[in-house]
């Protein structure tokens, strides 16, 4: 699984293996040339979502295919997380609300608090080691209570408890790049809520949904979004639903900018900040962290997809408070993106590449993982010139088995 090739590396593999030439597939994606042969020879990152989405749909292939699955290193932190992930497969896999693969299970009340403040923290920490050695026989016991359940209110408690175990396996598998198995358990959070036709539940399940399918073609997944958004505005006063539906219109935004619909974008993110007035503004507490601080780790992220760089990330970054984030994966998401988008002016990459070491502190096995900052790296690796900076680029690849 660990592969020496370059995202450009494999572009020119598969534009070649497609017959197509650089013209070609330029007009294909609408991108120029001169930026696709910039990829092609690792003078540029291919890290926007709209761009892998058009690149991957002109060529006729999977975006795993494009951008390539799990990099496995020597580099423990990096690679140990994916040990676990056989059994969370099997979890997934043998599993059904009304067929459980076991049949022993620890008290509901016990799972309940295992999820909640045991699982959640982890997730929240990105701590994926710890998760894979919990999480698989998480999934097995509940899927024991949701198939005989003592009682009504048991089997909603375990249908609930079970979408919120889906939404760590979710994440899990998807920031280590298993797309298959991360939508399998936005799948299995959709089935869970289907039974209990909640409309706050149904709305995590699609939040979920919508963060699995595939970037081509972008404008399937806004009106996905937007008509998820629109099913559950209705009951935003029930119970958790102002945070998944703030959650259902973040997704929106960035989707839209995916799809070069600035006002969209905006729109969506003015709906997100309008909901985050309604709750704590506590990002370490709220669901999936939505909050105001959130919603400007949001903007920050949409505008590095609409292609901000340089001095302006910096700019929008300053009207986040990092602090209230905490030692978690927002955080370290939000300092990734500024780092990415600082990585695309070379006259700000140093202080690039100091954004992206934060982001490694803050979860390392998360940014080690992470194929958009892996091919950054990449791209600043070919780019440096002067020795002091090669020397930390060159730690940073070796520890995300980047070619060095």
């Amino acid at each position: 699984m660990y592969e020496e090739v370059t995202i450009g590396a494999r572009l020119r593999a598969l534009r070649r293996w497609r017959g197509m030439s650089l013209r070609t597939l330029g007009d294909l994606a609408d991108l120029s040339q001169g930026f696709l042969s910039k990829v092609e020879n690792g003078k540029q990152p291919l890290d926007r979502r709209s761009h892998i989405a058009a690149v991957a749909q002109a060529l006729q292939v999977s975006e795993t295919d494009l951008m390539g699955g799990p990099h496995l290193t020597q580099d423990p932190v990096q690679s140990e997380p994916h040990v676990h992930i056989p059994a969370l497969r099997v979890a997934l896999q043998t599993n059904g609300i009304k067929a459980a693969a076991t049949d022993r299970a620890r008290p509901l009340a016990a799972l309940v608090v295992e999820v909640r403040d045991g699982l959640e923290p982890l997730r929240r920490a990105c701590d994926y080691v710890a998760i894979g050695e919990r999480l698989p026989a998480v999934l097995d016991e509940l899927y024991v209570h949701t198939a005989e359940p003592a009682d009504e209110l048991a089997q909603r408690t375990a249908l609930e408890t079970l979408v919120e175990a889906c939404v760590c396996a979710t994440f899990t598998a998807k920031n280590l790049g298993y797309p298959d198995l991360a939508y399998m358990a936005a799948a299995q959070a959709a089935d869970a809520a289907s039974h209990l036709a909640e409309p706050a539940q149904i709305g995590k399940a699609a939040f979920l949904r919508m963060q699995t399918v595939p970037k081509a073609p972008q404008a399937r997944t806004l009106l996905m979004a937007e008509r998820a958004a629109d099913a559950l505005e209705p009951h935003v006063n029930a119970p958790g639903a102002v945070e998944a539906l703030g959650m259902l219109a973040l997704t929106a935004s960035l989707t839209a900018a995916t799809c070069y619909d600035k006002a969209g974008a905006e729109y969506w993110l003015a709906e997100a900040a309008r909901l985050a007035a309604r709750v704590p503004d506590k990002p370490l507490t709220n669901w999936q962290s939505f909050s105001t601080a959130n919603v400007g780790v949001w903007r920050v992220t949409v505008e590095v997809e609409r292609g901000a760089s340089g001095a302006s990330v910096l700019k929008l970054a300053e009207s986040v408070d990092e602090t209230s984030l905490g030692r978690s994966s927002r955080r370290a998401a939000f300092l990734a993106d500024v780092g990415r988008g600082l990585a695309r002016d070379r006259r700000t990459q140093a202080e690039a590449l100091r954004w992206l070491k934060r982001a490694e502190a803050v979860a390392p096995q998360r940014i080690r993982n992470n194929a958009a900052v892996r091919e950054t790296v990449g791209v600043m690796l070919q780019q440096a010139r002067e020795a002091a900076v090669g020397r930390e680029l060159r730690g940073m690849a070796a520890r995300m088995g980047v070619p060095h």
